[in-house]
Order: structure tokens, then C-alpha cells, then sequence
């Protein structure tokens, strides 16, 4: 039966793989390097996609931040007005829309000094900036109303302002000399590449900003938050659409750091499949390993193949022995190669190098040994059938 013959076919190419140890130490050497490769490649790729992803994502997957140009002598147009703001609320597919008003403060306690980012916001900040606390509250909408003189601060501040170590909740700061009270916290959110440090900030209510701080109700910038970011091209083309029919002028700009993200996402695969694609020319290279060793395989033993040929085997049969020796190696090589990329991708974890595996890129690193193996075993597993059985025993 088929099965039978290439179980006996398995049996006499290990018998011959196992007599040639070394040359098929070295002819494995290949795949394995090939496929555990691949796997660490693919593995290290997608752990960096993730990790870059994540940083991102902290500082808003679904955001738009939305400001204008700075007017010139020939431009009649201001800044952003609140009515700019409802505008943009009217959007599809826009959640919520913030006005936020900033510039630097000068934050005092006591007799330390720090010059900070101050902000005025509305209660929409923390669902508009997926910002949250690591103590205290936010101030609500009668602290709205009211002009209350109430703060909530970054890690920054705190660490400048609370150095000796009290508890900032409940306690007055000094925002350019106008008193507040510090009533919350901001989590820690760091830097993105090349901006500056989010924790350096100060926020209180928009109308107390407006009113006590700046002097005039303009938003510097309005953060937007959009339900489907596959549509935030399309967000923000209406977004820009709406301000330019409300305004008269084309002055408004768009940060959409959703679809930054999403390019972002495709640029980061992309760089990872390029890991993988450079990975496999390793395999490739071992392949064309198989078939020189198989070459040589099939010249060496030339008299035994006439042999074999002139007491009844078939062609067909000689073909699959030389073809099951090169999948075996492959084989081989390919699970040997998987054990690998596994334990150096365990070992770079313990290292704390961001790694993820990907069954995907495990499986298509087998498959692909094992291809490369049929494949180039096939050509010098053909030219030992086609051998004429009177020249091969005439060999020496």
C-alpha cells in the first residue's frame, strides 16, 4: 500500500540521514536558521506594532484636535469661537467636541515657583481626552456655572508644587496670583515622540480660565471625539466644511490622530512583513542547501540506485525515496527551527524587548520549510529515477 511504502521510505532515508550525521547536521542548519528567523523577525515586528499602538492610543485613538491659522494683514478671520464649537458638534459621526483655552501660567505654593501650561476645559475633558485621575475629582458643571476657582493638576505640577510630600487634594495654589484649589490629580501620561510633557499642565473650567486667567472666551483648540474611525477622513473633511461655511474662510485645521494611528497601524505591518520577507530569504538560501546535499546524495550513490533498479524497483519508488529523505530534513530542520524562534523570542521577552508570536508566522514558517524541502528535493529526486539502470551499476 502507499502508506506502507512511504513508511518504509521514511525508515531508509533516516537510516541514511543517520549514517551522514554530520552532512545532515549542516544541511538542517539552514532551515533552522530560516524558520526560527522568521518566527523571531515576525515576533519582534509585531510586539513594536503593539507597543507603538499602545503608546498612541493613550493619548487618544479616536481624536481630532481642531484650530485655526493665525490671521494675516490680507486674512479678516479670528480665532475660534464657542459657536465654532456647537458647529462642530453638529458633525456626523463627531461623539463630543471640547473647547479647551491654554497658555503658560505661573503656578505658585508657598514660596516655590513653577511655570506650567495652564488650560481651561470643560466637564467633557476626561471622556474628550480619555484622561483620567490618579486622585481626587474633576470639577462638574456648577463649578462650571459658578467661575470656580478650583484646579486640576498634572503629575508634573504636583511633583514642582507638593515636593515635601502632602496630600495636594484640598490645598490652594496660586495661578498668576489669582487662589485655587487643587481638587484632583491627572494620571500620568508622558510624552509622545516629540512633544512636549503632558503632565506639565494645570486645568480648571473653561469660564474661570476665560474670565480669571486669559481674559477672553476663545478656545485655543477643540478636541473632537468621533465614534467610527474608519470614516475620520471623512469626519474631518466635514469638520473643516462646517467651519468654512459658518467662518467664511478656510482657516481651520485638522489634527486627526485617528487617522494618524490608522496610518500609523498600516506603516508599523507593513515594516513587520519586511522583517519577515528579508527572514525568509534564510530559508530560501537553505533550500538551494537541500538540493546541492541531495545532489550529491543521488551521485554518491548512483550504483546503489542501478542496484535497486535492476532487482524491480520503479521509478516512482526511487523518486519518493530521494523526495522523502529531503522532506524529513525539511521536516527536521522545521520543527528544530520553530524550538528555536521560540525560546530566543522567550529569552528577548525576559530582556523585556516587546515580542509577540504569531501563530501565523510559526505555522507559515513550517509550511514553508517543509515546501522548500519538496521543492528542491524534487530536481535531484527526478534526476535519481531517471537514472539508466545499466550505467549506474557500470559506476563506480
Amino acid at each position: 500500500s502507499l502508506a506502507a511504502d512511504v513508511a518504509e521510505a521514511a525508515r531508509a532515508a533516516w537510516r541514511v540521514m543517520w549514517s551522514n550525521r554530520f552532512r545532515t547536521g549542516l544541511t538542517l542548519l539552514g532551515i533552522v536558521i530560516g524558520v526560527a528567523s522568521v518566527i523571531v523577525m515576525m515576533a519582534i515586528g509585531s510586539g513594536s506594532q503593539y507597543q507603538v499602538m499602545k503608546k498612541m492610543a493613550v493619548f487618544g485613538a479616536n481624536k481630532m484636535y481642531v484650530g485655526v491659522l493665525p490671521p494675516t494683514s490680507r486674512d479678516r478671520s479670528g480665532p475660534l469661537t464657542l459657536a465654532d464649537v456647537e458647529a462642530i458638534r453638529g458633525v456626523p459621526n463627531v461623539e463630543l467636541a471640547m473647547p479647551y483655552i491654554e497658555g503658560f501660567v505661573m503656578a505658585r505654593r508657598g514660596n516655590v515657583d513653577h511655570r506650567t501650561e495652564g488650560g481651561g476645559a470643560t466637564t467633557d475633558f476626561a471622556a474628550a481626552l480619555d484622561w483620567g485621575l490618579a486622585e481626587g475629582v474633576y470639577f462638574d458643571a456648577r463649578d462650571e456655572r459658578d467661575l470656580g476657582k478650583v484646579a486640576v493638576i498634572g503629575k508634573r505640577v504636583r511633583d514642582a508644587l507638593f515636593a515635601d510630600g502632602s496630600d495636594p487634594i484640598g490645598q490652594t495654589i496660586l495661578l498668576d496670583s489669582v487662589p485655587f484649589q487643587v481638587i484632583g490629580v491627572l494620571a500620568e501620561k508622558g510624552a509622545l515622540a516629540g512633544n512636549a510633557d503632558e503632565d506639565e499642565r494645570v486645568v480648571v473650567p473653561f469660564s474661570t480660565a476665560s474670565a480669571r486667567l486669559y481674559g477672553n472666551p476663545y478656545p485655543t483648540w477643540v478636541a473632537v471625539s468621533i465614534r467610527d474611525m474608519q470614516q475620520a477622513r471623512q469626519t474631518e473633511q466635514a469638520i473643516l466644511a462646517a467651519l468654512a461655511a459658518r467662518r467664511g474662510n478656510q482657516d481651520a485645521r485638522v489634527y486627526n490622530r485617528a487617522e494618524s494611528i490608522r496610518v500609523s497601524a498600516e506603516t508599523e505591518r507593513t515594516m513587520t512583513l519586511m522583517l519577515g520577507l528579508i527572514a525568509a530569504i534564510s530559508l530560501l538560501v537553505g533550500g538551494i542547501g537541500v538540493m546541492n546535499v541531495m545532489l550529491m546524495t543521488v551521485r554518491e550513490r548512483t550504483r546503489e540506485i542501478g542496484i535497486r533498479m535492476a532487482t524491480g524497483a520503479r521509478q516512482r519508488d526511487i523518486l519518493r525515496q530521494f523526495l522523502t529523505e529531503a522532506v524529513l530534513v525539511s521536516l527536521l530542520g522545521g520543527v528544530t527551527g520553530v524550538v528555536l524562534g521560540i525560546a530566543v523570542g522567550l529569552a528577548l521577552q525576559l530582556a523585556r524587548v516587546p515580542v509577540i508570536f504569531s501563530l501565523t508566522a510559526i505555522a507559515g514558517a513550517f509550511g514553508c520549510a517543509v515546501a522548500t524541502g519538496l521543492l528542491f528535493g524534487y530536481m535531484p529526486a527526478r534526476q535519481a529515477a531517471r537514472l539508466d539502470p545499466v550505467q549506474a551499476l557500470a559506476s563506480e
